[in-house]
């Protein structure tokens, strides 16, 4: 079996893993005493998971990205103007907790980028078009997500994210990361010894995922405490935000006339988060834990759970009644 053959099956089972790996962390931390001391390998694994996943977006393609206007727009509209208005009617309903807020802001206001690629291939949309906007949608997160945190919390934004713990921190898990895997790319473009080891490494990003979660859950639940209420309080906040978001893209595609592949990836990108990507963001924050991991990593176990449900609905949004497809607009 070949590393594409490898990453293949890692890719359609990931949900699976995922579930797996985060009962065995559970139990693991119940049953074993000091697994709290696994939260310092928590930023490696995140800076391995983040280079791993950045290797396989396309930076190269962010043009075929730009030039499809359409797409673009209906991605950055739905996740950037769509979005926080439903986190905004969301956040009345959040526990009146700065951190807890914050948590919440942090996860729900940042599109995914990594597995939600294979989730809207699953679900029958356009991953390589949604593949080609990666990049696009992590700098534009990156330059918003300060701005809607100082519009939603105020004085509250100011005190609890501290400008240069939080840059430290996405300058060396994220810029980091993104950087060596654009060298990476051009070193596979021009060398075949390269291209090679590119292919081996496109096996690892559900593995490194995989191990983020067990370090990130095994070390947050014995520290959880009083924060496993406040968890527990934000998960109606979660599964009204996976019911409406998806339907924000779509009808946002619908409105940009898209044919119904892209206008699935739009949904699908609006209803998937991009929580173990901002957890180093986070972490950052004096005082963070246990809270905003344990709000995050709630949100990321709602939403695996969802995206069960996404991709046997989703395939169905752009067919007629009678089963056949919409007819639909196609970009030249």
């Amino acid at each position: 079996m070949n590393s594409q053959n490898i990453r293949d099956v890692l890719e359609n089972r990931q949900i699976v893993i995922y579930f797996s790996i985060v009962i065995i962390a559970a139990v693991i931390a119940i049953i074993l005493p000091g697994t709290h001391n696994l939260e310092v390998a928590i930023n490696p694994a995140l800076a391995v998971m983040l280079f791993v996943t950045f290797l396989q977006v396309p930076l190269a393609e962010l043009r075929r990205a730009i030039t499809h206007l359409p797409f673009l727009m209906a991605l950055l509209v739905g996740n950037f103007i769509g979005i926080p208005l439903l986190v905004f009617l969301l956040l009345q309903l959040v526990p009146d907790n700065p951190l807890v807020r914050l948590g919440v802001l942090m996860v729900l206001l940042s599109p995914c980028i990594d597995y939600v690629v294979t989730f809207t291939h699953l679900g029958g949309g356009d991953t390589r078009l949604l593949l080609a906007a990666t990049p696009v949608l992590l700098l534009v997160q990156i330059v918003m997500l300060p701005l809607y945190l100082g519009f939603f919390l105020g004085e509250d934004a100011r005190r609890l994210v501290q400008l240069g713990p939080f840059l430290e921190a996405f300058l060396w898990l994220i810029a980091l990361p993104l950087v060596c895997a654009a060298l990476f790319q051009w070193w596979a473009a021009r060398s075949g010894t390269g291209n090679k080891v590119k292919d081996i490494l496109g096996v690892l990003p559900v593995p490194a995922t995989g191990i983020v979660l067990f370090v990130v859950i095994a070390s947050v639940i014995p520290q959880i405490g009083p924060s496993f209420d406040l968890a527990l309080r934000v998960i109606p906040v979660y599964i009204g935000f996976a019911i409406i978001a998806p339907l924000i893209g779509w009808f946002t595609g619908r409105l940009f006339r898209l044919e119904a592949s892209a206008g699935r990836s739009v949904a699908f990108s609006t209803a998937t988060r991009n929580s173990l990507v901002i957890l180093p963001l986070a972490l950052a924050v004096p005082g963070a834990v246990p809270v905003l991991p344990a709000i995050i990593v709630t949100q990321t176990l709602i939403e695996l759970i969802c995206e069960l449900i996404f991709v046997r609905i989703m395939p169905l949004f752009g067919t007629a009644k009678n089963g056949k497809k919409e007819p639909t607009l196609r970009p030249e």
